[in-house]
């Protein structure tokens, strides 16, 4: 073995490289170099490499210039890294290897029981959140349907309308100016709208329900600080004249009285809620709303009512009103064949286009809400009550003498003085409370009340509007324990019932004997007039027999051609009738010895009886009677009635049937 080179023959070879390629020798017959011999190989074949990479970089730096040296440095040191065994990465042990894998899986399994947790057990919760993020309820608004008269004339019908609201803080000018500019539009003084301004910074509303011409003058003023909010504004297009019946609704289109109240479900169109989905930003993406959605129907709600009959009626009672100085009055019209009302009219009324500015005591119908006691008008029910039973006969007579006295209480006629030996026909003409006390006292007590429990007394009428009245009837016991009770009820006096339960009553009479159901709703009718709903009424309940009812109706006719009731006459139609002049109860006891209610029941015709009318006065002022107050009040109106419903006269006139009478010892 050759014994290895000394260092400086090493580097004097390395110095030989650079000028000329080495000789390598390899001793013939020698298979394998020592461990030296070939480090020392190795660095001989790198010094040819080092020399040609050194040229390569003098040639770059001729050409480039030596700034560029520095990377090409850095490559070569990176580059002899790169090959050095001791520079490259060793193995990383096993157990850092196994810690690795670990915590991979622990994390791995945290993460799988995290999305267990949110997709399977929590959810439905979770989706139920998103969806409420992601939609919106919303409840279109759908206007109210309208309500027609009889004859299709618009009665209430919704509109669009602007709610103004004011915020002095945005104007640009004096408050002045603005107020100045609004007052023509709003109809309210500057000063007024100054004092609005003057109270706030911001949020005045200062009209509720304009009208879009005068929401759009408005605009047009571009006056910086308004604010027009849009909605719907319910309209009564014929103010007064139907506001007893119609009602109104509420800033909240809720109806508060009339039909408006009573009908309010089928006045609502049945619009569901529905739910919209919408973007990130909150906007509604109306691609998804439902089929149909906007979709309403163009019914409207009709009722019985007559606005030219309505009209017609409204003057009338007006009329004497003013001319007796009274309190109140009302006055209805009722078709007996079914109970359908053609006109009810209470006064004072109100304009429900303006409700707030009216007292709420005016918004009830008093027709139908407050009692009174019905005086003489109630003499033919208790006249048919005693044919009814048999206690007397058409052909019965009693005599008056102006005075009896029942269990020691006196009772006289209104006007005072006897009027003889009187038949049936007589006792109503007159309007004798003796001889109407003389019939029910051949009504046993017991009988006669439950004869007034079968009119329905101490009941509320069946009527499809709000707020109606029970009746009051005394208790059986104290009825038919004291005498004085059926003989003061036997002119209409100790109990009370409302008007239109009097209508009521005599519709029996007109109809033969039946007790049919006051209404005014007919049912729901689209633009074409066919019927999509009909309200279901109570089948009229038989009360009198029609022999009974038709006696009665042709005593009552005597009453407008020779009693008290020659007032409401009119040529060529034959009028039943009966007046009334009641003293009103106290509510401290006993009666008024001023205050009267005077009133007059009437129907059209005798011989095709078919329409009731009856007024009510409430304390005219004067020398009053029902003759002279409210008779000519129901003649008004029956001739408006058959002018618009063309009667034909009757067969027989009044001036074929005997002489006019001289007026009632009383009502």
């Amino acid at each position: 073995m050759a014994s290895p080179e000394p260092p400086s023959s090493r580097y004097a070879g390395r110095r030989r490289s650079r000028t000329g390629q080495p000789k390598l020798k390899h001793p013939p017959g020698r298979r394998k170099s020592s461990d030296k011999q070939q480090a020392q190989l190795g660095a001989n074949l790198v010094a040819p490499i080092a020399k040609l990479r050194l040229q390569n970089i003098s040639a770059w730096e001729r050409k480039f210039g030596a700034k560029n040296t520095g990377k090409i440095s850095a490559y070569s040191e990176t580059h002899q890294r790169s090959h050095n065994p001791k520079s490259q990465p060793q193995q990383a042990p096993l157990h850092r290897i196994i810690v690795v894998w670990i915590v991979l899986i622990v994390s791995g399994l945290g993460l799988a029981w995290n999305l267990y947790r949110l997709q399977v057990v929590r959810g439905p919760v979770l989706e139920g959140r998103a969806k409420q993020q992601q939609a919106v309820t919303l409840r279109p608004y759908v206007p109210r349907r309208p309500i027609v008269d009889r004859n299709n004339n618009i009665l209430a019908i919704d509109r669009p309308a602007y709610t103004l609201y004011a915020h002095p803080k945005l104007f640009k000018t004096s408050k002045q100016e603005v107020a100045t500019k609004l007052s023509p539009l709003l109809g309210r003084s500057v000063e007024d709208l100054e004092k609005l301004f003057n109270k706030t910074e911001s949020g005045i509303r200062l009209e509720n329900s304009l009208l879009e011409e005068v929401a759009d003058r408005i605009v047009a003023l571009r006056v910086d600080g308004l604010e027009l909010l849009p909605h719907y504004s319910r309209l009564y297009p014929q103010q007064e004249l139907a506001a007893d019946i119609v009602g109104y609704v509420d800033m909240d289109h809720i109806g508060q009285a009339g039909v408006e109240r009573s009908q309010q479900n089928l006045l609502e169109r049945s619009i569901k809620a529905v739910r919209l989905s919408r973007t990130g930003n909150g906007a509604i993406m109306p691609d998804y709303a439902p089929v149909g959605v906007m979709n309403t129907d163009d019914l409207r709600l009709q009722l019985t009512v007559d606005s030219r009959l309505q009209r017609a009626t409204r003057s009338a009672l007006k009329e004497k009103i003013a001319q007796f100085q009274a309190k109140r009055g009302t006055a209805i019209v009722m078709d007996a064949r079914d109970g359908s009302l053609l006109a009810m009219v209470s006064e004072p009324s109100y304009d429900p286009n303006h409700y707030s500015k009216y007292n709420v005591e005016l918004f009830k119908n008093w027709a139908l809400t407050d009692l009174y006691e019905p005086g003489s008008t109630f003499k033919p029910l208790n006249v048919a009550i005693a044919l009814e039973t048999g206690a007397i006969s058409p052909d019965s007579t009693f005599v008056d003498n102006g005075l009896i006295r029942v269990a020691g209480w006196p009772i006289k006629n209104a006007e005072g003085g006897g009027q003889g030996r009187l038949t049936i026909a007589q006792i109503l003409q007159v309007s004798s409370n003796v001889g109407m006390v003389q019939i029910v006292q051949q009504l046993k007590p017991s009988v006669y009340y439950g004869w007034l429990e079968r009119l329905g007394l101490g009941q509320a009428v069946e009527t499809d509007l709000p707020f109606e009245t029970s009746s009051h009837l005394k208790s059986q016991e104290e009825f038919t324990s004291l005498p004085i009770e059926p003989a003061t009820a036997s002119f209409g006096q100790g109990f009370s019932i409302t008007p239109l339960q009097l209508a009521q009553l005599h519709g029996a009479i007109a109809n033969g004997g039946k007790l049919v159901s006051p209404h005014v709703v007919r049912g729901l009718f689209d633009s074409k007039g066919q019927m999509h709903w009909q309200p279901t009424l109570a089948a009229p309940r038989p009360i009198f027999s029609p022999k009974t009812s038709q006696t009665v109706l042709e005593m009552m006719e005597t009453v407008v051609s020779k009693g008290t009731g020659i007032n409401a006459q009119i040529p060529g139609y034959r009028i039943a009738g009966k007046t009334g002049t009641a003293q009103k109860a106290n509510s401290t006891g006993g009666y008024s010895a001023n205050a009267k209610i005077t009133s007059f029941v009437g129907i059209l015709s005798v011989d095709s009886p078919r329409y009731v009318v009856v007024a009510v006065v409430d304390e005219p002022k004067g020398r009053v009677f029902g003759s002279t107050v409210a008779a000519p009040i129901v003649k008004s109106i029956m001739e408006s009635l058959i002018a618009i419903e063309q009667i034909p006269p009757s067969r027989k006139g009044i001036g074929d049937r005997g002489e006019r009478g001289s007026g009632g010892a009383g009502e």
